[in-house]
């Protein structure tokens, strides 16, 4: 299930009410927030490590105590890729976490990147197979075209860029432009926003940008939002953690939506009933192939109900659009072998699908 909610990163644990891991986790509660994100790592060094004691044990246990998934962040900058990679399968493993986030900026940006970048993603996806992973990193990808995104997304299950409208008061603004952007790269990752909960040189959000980011997040049905970070918002901008804290979530939308629909006719193993979503020169995409036209897709629908995934219960997991595009993620589970990490893109023309890019692997 795609993570739902309000999260909040976590830098230095003890600028963190006083590094006390339960008023941590009681305010967590009170914001009702779904997932914390603590620091783990930073390069090849483990983090949060002070005085030889690790402080990330006991917050992860206090959060989970009232039902909080935890996550972990880690900067990395691909000088030592394998050093980095082993770093992360040891903290993720040894602390039993929900989630990974890679935290890359410009270090990554550096020429041969993409192939430490590769290096990297190899080790830690096959290390940590059922372990969401995510990239955490510039808002705008057209302004950092550098930085190695396909390598690492390619083997992430979500992508959390970093909105921070810093200067600006966009953030509403900003936020749709981040998405518009990421929806047109392949692969695209359901994207769950960072925004800017801190005060950096004078500046700080405003309540009023920050009530305009969730509000943007919620319109654009994304699943989840993030805020960074927790050290510098109860300090600094304490408004900002209070607008945070009392805005008040909205359930994900009736079931009306073309994904939820097109998950519902997968579930009957008709493939009529699922062609009837298509339009009669529609393409569809997969890394092994392109096919067009109602016919084509039929077949390769009666295929994955005969053979490739025979009575399979299919999943909605996820999903983020809206207009003429769309983004989901699903799961499908059956007799012949399951799918953890579906992830597809559908383009729209009057409410039928014109184009759909489907990736997914079958775990047997």
């Amino acid at each position: 299930m795609a993570l739902q909610g309000k999260g909040f990163f976590i830098w230095k644990i003890p600028n963190c009410e006083h590094g006390d891991p339960q008023a941590i986790a009681a305010l967590a509660q009170e914001a009702q927030l779904t997932h914390v994100l603590i620091k783990i790592a930073d390069t090849i060094f483990p983090y949060n490590i002070y005085n030889g004691a690790d402080l990330v044990p006991p917050l992860v246990q206090a959060l989970r105590a009232r039902n909080i998934e935890v996550w972990g962040w880690h900067y990395v900058k691909g000088n030592d890729p394998i050093g980095e990679a082993d770093r992360a399968i040891d903290r993720v493993r040894g602390l039993n976490l929900d989630g990974y986030v890679i935290d890359a900026e410009s270090e990554y940006k550096e020429a041969g990147k993409a192939e430490a970048a590769k290096r990297f993603m190899t080790r830690s996806r096959a290390a940590l197979p059922n372990t969401p992973i995510a990239l955490c990193s510039y808002r705008f990808p057209s302004f950092h075209p550098q930085l190695p995104w396909r390598e690492f997304l390619e083997k992430c299950d979500y992508n959390m860029p970093q909105v921070y409208w810093m200067f600006s008061h966009n953030a509403g603004e900003q936020l749709t432009r981040s998405v518009r952007e990421f929806q047109s790269m392949t692969p695209f990752r359901t994207i769950i926003p960072t925004g800017s909960a801190y005060q950096e040189r004078g500046w700080e959000p405003t309540t009023a940008e920050v009530l305009d980011f969730l509000q943007t997040v919620q319109s654009l049905n994304l699943s989840a939002a993030n805020f960074y970070s927790w050290d510098s918002c109860r300090a600094s901008v304490p408004d900002v953690w209070n607008t945070i804290r009392d805005y008040p979530w909205s359930l994900p939308p009736p079931p009306g939506d073309i994904t939820h629909q097109l998950v519902n006719a997968l579930n009957t193993h008709n493939p009529d009933q699922v062609i009837n979503y298509y339009t009669p020169t529609a393409v569809h995409v997969t890394a092994a192939r392109t096919i067009q036209g109602q016919a084509a897709i039929r077949s390769w629908y009666q295929a994955v109900f005969n053979s490739l995934l025979p009575n399979a219960a299919f999943t909605l997991t996820g999903f983020s659009g809206s207009g003429s595009s769309r983004h989901f993620t699903w799961t499908a589970t059956s007799s012949q072998g399951s799918v953890l990490n579906g992830n597809d893109t559908l383009g729209l023309f009057n409410g039928k699908i014109t184009y759909h890019y489907s990736f997914f692997t079958l775990s047997y």
